[in-house]
């Protein structure tokens, strides 16, 4: 993704807003689970229509919860050594072992294909610090958000078009990429980017890649992934991050976790474990080897970044 919010960016902590980077979210699921999902393929149990839903009653009985994950670093990814990791998954233990829960499984898909597959009970939770915004409000629910985030590029060293915002971007013609299904693609044509002119690319390295290549002046991600990509070039760097705007106005986004809308009763024990985090600091710790700042800390709430 990006340099979350970045090194420096406390100034902006108190913008809020909508949004995160995949706006593929009420379309079919696109692929199939990758192999470690394949291995405990049957589908979870339909959902109960008790009232608050039965799901954490079921986990605890089974002693393990299938978490949605999209192979994104630094959110939710299997490792080099065949362990899932990233920041979501690694709270989504601490959280589900307080829950009475002892294991979890990753079940890999396309991000594109998490809401999807989370409703057609493919997992039981999106655990890939998935955006939190009015769109994605209407089709699940969502825990507080973990995590707040800012926009960052990944431009050539020296930053030779000087680009630090998608006005830039569209004042100086700049070539201009982003990943699958990203919100960014959402902010450069609100900031007067011609969507058929943007380069869609997988992910952040193939936006590393392209910058590199020269194909493109700029790869748009979040701040975190930004900078961390570019710790492999020596031929690139990040910018600062920034608030992008929405609707004329500069906002942060925060991701977290999703839930099918029946599981309110799994969802507000989880947000209950994570506050306690919160407070104590322990979120921080938690986060802080995948790239995450105090800056990226957050006090925002799942409804206002659902709009209210």
């Amino acid at each position: 993704m990006a340099p979350p919010q970045g090194n420096n960016d406390d100034q902006d902590a108190g913008i809020r807003g909508p949004s995160r980077r995949s706006l593929l979210t009420g379309a079919s699921a696109l692929g199939a689970v990758g192999a470690l999902g394949a291995a405990g393929c049957s589908r979870v149990a339909t959902a109960s229509t008790t009232e608050g839903g039965d799901l954490l009653d079921r986990l605890k009985a089974q002693g393990v919860v299938r978490l949605g994950i999209a192979g994104e670093i630094p959110f939710g990814y299997i490792d080099r050594n065949g362990e899932l990791t990233g920041e979501a998954p690694e709270l989504a233990k601490v959280i589900f072992k307080r829950l009475g829960v002892d294991r979890v499984q990753p079940v890999p898909t396309e991000f594109g294909s998490l809401i999807p597959g989370l409703n057609s009970q493919q997992f039981d939770v999106v655990s890939a610090g998935m955006y939190i915004n009015p769109d994605r409000c209407e089709q699940v629910i969502f825990s507080d958000p973990d995590y707040q985030m800012l926009d960052a590029f990944i431009v050539r060293k020296g930053n030779p078009k000087d680009l630090h915002d998608y006005k830039d971007v569209v004042g100086k013609k700049a070539k201009f990429a982003t990943g699958t299904g990203y919100a960014e693609i959402q902010y450069a044509v609100e900031a007067g980017y011609k969507e058929s002119d943007i380069l869609i690319v997988p992910d952040q390295v193939a936006g590393l890649n392209a910058v590199e290549a020269g194909r493109v002046d700029v790869f748009a991600g979040t701040a975190l992934t930004v900078r961390e990509v570019v710790k492999k070039s020596g031929r690139t760097e990040s910018t600062k991050p920034f608030a992008p705007l929405v609707k004329g106005k500069p906002h942060v986004d925060g991701g977290g976790f999703a839930f099918r809308p029946t599981e309110t009763k799994l969802r507000d024990a989880f947000n209950r474990e994570l506050a306690k985090m919160k407070k104590s600091g322990e979120l921080f710790r938690i986060l802080k080897p995948f790239g995450f700042t105090k800056s990226e800390m957050t006090g925002m709430t799942a409804k206002e970044l659902c709009g209210g």
